[in-house]
């Protein structure tokens, strides 16, 4: 099973074999994590991301890392909050899911998620966080290493309350 580690920071500096992005749906960049991620990859991921032809809701799809210390970009398309009864907890746990199918199909032994659909998107932050967890500890049993790589302290010490 996967060693799982909380870390506050900035998810395009962890030395990691791949992280996800939190993306949209066109995968062409965007704010938050997803425009942080572009600037740090530099202009070779949004040639990369352009030729994927977007990607559906509670999915994601594989790029290089290029300028970033990560092999690997698992861009990950979460669902926008509307309540909770469209879905939104199913295509949730589908992004993680993908994301940890890629890191097999990649080799990626060690993988860095972000707090996926929590920024823009309105997802409540616990929910999500349980969501999350739950998929990595059903799902990780090949990765040697996963972080949840967390913005701020408040969210990180959710991560940590769900994991103990």
């Amino acid at each position: 099973m996967a060693e799982i580690f909380v870390v506050e920071g900035d998810i395009t500096q962890r030395p990691v074999d791949a992280i996800v992005n939190a993306a949209n749906s066109s995968l062409l960049g965007g704010g938050g994590v997803d425009g942080a991620i572009h600037r740090a990859a530099g202009p070779e991921l949004l040639e990369a991301c352009r030729k994927l032809h977007g990607c559906p809701t509670g999915s994601a799809k594989a790029t290089p890392g290029f300028r970033l210390p990560a092999k690997w970009i698992f861009h990950a398309v979460g669902p926008v909050w509307h309540g909770g009864a469209s879905g939104e907890p199913e295509l949730l746990a589908g992004c993680y899911r993908v994301c940890l199918q890629l890191a097999q199909e990649f080799g990626a032994r060690s993988l860095a998620f972000p707090a996926i659909s929590t920024g823009i998107y309105g997802y409540p932050k616990e929910e999500a966080a349980s969501i999350a967890v739950r998929e990595v500890l059903a799902g990780g049993g090949s990765m040697e290493r996963v972080e949840f790589v967390c913005f701020d302290r408040a969210t990180a010490e959710i991560y940590r309350k769900l994991l103990k």
